[in-house]
């Protein structure tokens, strides 16, 4: 009876992080749009976000004061 309960833990953990990764990403295209970036820019910031989750918002977060 354990592993179910075990189970459904790690889907909700992972179903967290899949949505807190959608937000970030999605954060990070408004971002850049509102700051009057291309739309290829923003496009590209919203693929390398939802791909690279850490990695992405650590460069978008250096590269954004440019």
């Amino acid at each position: 009876m354990e592993l179910p309960i075990v189970l459904l833990f790690f889907l909700l953990f992972g179903g967290v992080l899949l949505l807190l990764n959608v937000i970030t990403s999605v954060w990070a295209y408004r971002d850049a749009k509102h700051k009057g970036k291309s739309a290829l820019y923003c496009l590209v910031v919203l693929i390398g976000t939802l791909f690279f989750p850490v990695g992405g918002l650590i460069i978008y977060a250096i590269i954004r004061n440019d």
